[in-house]
Order: C-alpha cells, then sequence, then structure tokens
C-alpha cells in the first residue's frame, strides 16, 4: 500500500486499498464536475491528463485518479483472477463520487476501456450521473476482436506472420512481438508522435501489466482475458443520461462499433474524428475540445 500521495494529488481509502486521485479545476465552481475514466485496463491516468485539462479550462472541473492495480492506486499483484472485474472498477467509481461529495451531480468522460466501464455503468442508472461521454470504445469484446481482425489483414503480410506466429507459439513477450504490434498501433492507436503523457501510460502498463493482462491480454487485438466475452448491447437501451459517443476514422474501436452502440442508446450522438485513430484528445485536441465541452456545457448545469 501507498504511503504517501505524489504531489498534485491524494488518495482515498476503501476496503481494497487506496485509490489515488487529482482534482483538475475547481470542483466547487458550481459546475457539474466531471470524473475522467483511463482505458486499459491498467494503463492509469496519465493519458488522460489532456482531457481533464481541456475540460478544465471551461471552467468546469475534472477528476483523475488511477483506477485499483495500476499507477499510483495499490496493486495488489497477488489478487486471483476473478478479483478483476467491471463491477469492482463501478464500485470504485462510486465510493469515488461519495468521498468527494459529488454523487448526486456528476458527469462521466470514459476513454477505451474507461468508456466500456462507463457505458455499464450507466445501464444501472446512479442516480447522480448527469450525462456520459465514450471515447474510443466498443460495447462488446466480440465485435472488437472481429473488427481489429479487418485491420490486422491490412497490415504488410510480414507483421501479420509476426503476430501470428508469435500468439500461437504464446511467446508474445518477445520484442519481434513487441514490434510487430506497434506497427499497428502506429496506424490505429495514434497517428501523431506521442506526446510524454501517452509515453508515461505505456510505461507504467510495461510496469505493472496485471490487470491488462488478466481482463484482456497481451495486446490490444489478442483478447484472451477474462473480458474475452464481454458484451453489454443487450443493456444498451437502459442508460437514460445524454451521450456522446467519439472516435477516430482510423480507429480501432471502428465505425461499425460506434454504428451498434448508437442505434442502441436512446439519446445519444456521435462525432467521428477524421484525423484520429484511438486518441482523438491527442490527435485533434482542439476539435475535441470544442465538441466535448459543448456537449457538457448543453447538457450539464
Amino acid at each position: 500500500m501507498n504511503s504517501a500521495a505524489p504531489a498534485g494529488g491524494t488518495f482515498f481509502n476503501w476496503k481494497h486499498g487506496q485509490t489515488w486521485y487529482r482534482i483538475v479545476g475547481d470542483i466547487t465552481s458550481g459546475k457539474t464536475p466531471v470524473m475522467v475514466l483511463h482505458g486499459g485496463p491498467g494503463a492509469g491516468h496519465n493519458y488522460t491528463i489532456p482531457i481533464a485539462d481541456l475540460i478544465a479550462s471551461t471552467g468546469r472541473a475534472a477528476i483523475l485518479y488511477d483506477q485499483l492495480g495500476c499507477g499510483h492506486s495499490t496493486h495488489l499483484q497477488g489478487a486471483p483472477k476473478e478479483f478483476w472485474t467491471p463491477e469492482l472498477f463501478m464500485e470504485e467509481l462510486t465510493l469515488l463520487t461519495e468521498h468527494l461529495g459529488i454523487a448526486s451531480d456528476y458527469a462521466v468522460v470514459g476513454q477505451s476501456w474507461g468508456g466500456m466501464l462507463g457505458m455499464q455503468f450507466a445501464t444501472h442508472r446512479p442516480t447522480g450521473l448527469k450525462a456520459l461521454v465514450v471515447a474510443d470504445s466498443p460495447a462488446s469484446m466480440k465485435i472488437w476482436v472481429e473488427e481489429a481482425n479487418k485491420l490486422r489483414a491490412q497490415l504488410p503480410p510480414e507483421v501479420e506472420a509476426t503476430l501470428k506466429k508469435h500468439e500461437d507459439a504464446q511467446t508474445t513477450d518477445s520484442p519481434e512481438y513487441v514490434a510487430a504490434v506497434d506497427v499497428f498501433y502506429a496506424r490505429h492507436l495514434c497517428r501523431v508522435p506521442m506526446p510524454q503523457d501517452v509515453l508515461d501510460s505505456f510505461a507504467q502498463l510495461a510496469a505493472e501489466p496485471t490487470v491488462y493482462h488478466t481482463m484482456n491480454g497481451p495486446s490490444e487485438f489478442h483478447v484472451i482475458g477474462s473480458l474475452k466475452s464481454w458484451d453489454i448491447h443487450p443493456d444498451l437501451h437502459k442508460i437514460s443520461v445524454p451521450t456522446l459517443l467519439v472516435s477516430g476514422a482510423y480507429d480501432e474501436a471502428t465505425p461499425t462499433m460506434q454504428m451498434e452502440i448508437q442505434s442502441r442508446i436512446p439519446d445519444v450522438v456521435w462525432e467521428l474524428f477524421p484525423e484520429s485513430s484511438h486518441m482523438p484528445h491527442i490527435e485533434e485536441p482542439a476539435r475535441f475540445k470544442r465538441i466535448v465541452c459543448a456537449f457538457l456545457d448543453a447538457k450539464l448545469d
């Protein structure tokens, strides 16, 4: 367990340990604050710092936090595989809003896995949730893998051969496999030079991969973890708050996925970012700020 919070943040203590969080902006401003849910699972808050900064620049507070198992929060490396579930992270989110005193009035912006978590959370209709932004997320891992295989088929043959060789041999920790994955990432994860915040998330994920490997698997498209059969399409109609979908034209969360989600959520709009892949908040930040903050200002106090 961590003994002292890193500069700029603090800890929330609960039954499973400590969750690190940082408030960006003034949470007492009178504007509905926003919980920012990072991806991975286990990628940490670092690469979502620009999302919080963009939101806070409009006078609305944003709360960054490291989900249990990564970053500055308690890691619990010895926890059994069945411990790491969406329900665990939904409980963490609920308790953190209560700790912050905003449980009756808040919004959620979730990126990638964070959007998956945000959607599942919203299907339970928590009373304080006022709006939802889902950035670059699937609602079914089966469709995610199907679409990833379509994108993989467009890779150079030698790259695909390397991926398949190591996946079949279960040697996905090989530097050769990692290099092949990076070819996919350069096309469909982030198409601009990765800023330090993104690199920091990748570094901490490499240092503590337990949650990612347990729930997802060794890569974005080789999903063999506990989320392999995750699918909340049948429950999306239960989401009762205004919802914004955000995705990139080159996103691994493909337009096909977004259309499936859009057709199921009652009050939803979808914005496609033409120059982006999986990180529009990094690849097209000005447009991301304009669209996301306009949505939040229109739907929230």
